[in-house]
């Protein structure tokens, strides 16, 4: 978890393949989903051009579909997934009836102009057009509105890791390998 631009993309693909399991990226499905011109890409677009979450049942329908799909069976990393308090309840719900626990939660932690400005960055590198500046801080509004209230929730659930996600890539890397060693040896 984190809020948009931390790094969460870039930190879930390297610690799944460590631990040898998908990275299950709601946004990639999304992006997907939109260049494709599917249905649901273009219902997500809507929402992603305006800097608005996409819809619970939407999201929810196919984060569902993908955990349950044979290669996450021993595992899985979720990356943009739960965004809000009803995913919450509805992965709770999901993994107890695949028979998956939560291992932990990791909140990467980053100063929000911080974030504008790598948000900014990779716009112009990668050709996002979804970042501008107003979509930018909506998103972090939105973030802060409806994402950060699990923070809380998976903290009184014993869960929660909290990381610096400033700094070198690969030193943020190492501050989460060494945050779930901690998890592990418990």
């Amino acid at each position: 978890m984190g809020p948009p631009g931390a790094g969460k993309g870039t930190q879930a693909s390297t610690i799944a393949a460590h631990f040898g399991i998908p990275a299950i990226s709601t946004g990639d499905i999304f992006r997907a989903n939109v260049s494709k011109g599917t249905e649901l890409g273009i219902e997500a677009k809507r929402y992603m051009d305006a800097g608005e979450y996409v819809p619970d049942d939407v999201t929810n329908r196919m984060v569902r579909n993908r955990i349950d799909e044979p290669d996450a069976t021993p595992g899985f990393l979720l990356d943009g997934y739960p965004r809000t308090l009803a995913q919450v309840e509805e992965l709770d719900g999901m993994i107890g009836f695949t028979g998956h626990s939560l291992d932990a939660v990791v909140v990467l932690t980053v100063n929000p102009e911080e974030l504008v400005q790598r948000l900014l960055e990779r716009a112009k590198t990668e050709g996002r057009a979804d970042d501008t500046e107003d979509v930018i801080r909506r998103r972090q509004e939105i973030y802060a509105e409806q994402t950060e209230p699990l923070i809380e929730v998976y903290r009184e659930r014993g869960a929660l890791i909290e990381v610096d996600g400033l700094g070198e890539i690969d030193e943020v890397t190492e501050r989460i390998f060494a945050a779930l060693a901690t998890v592990h040896q418990s």
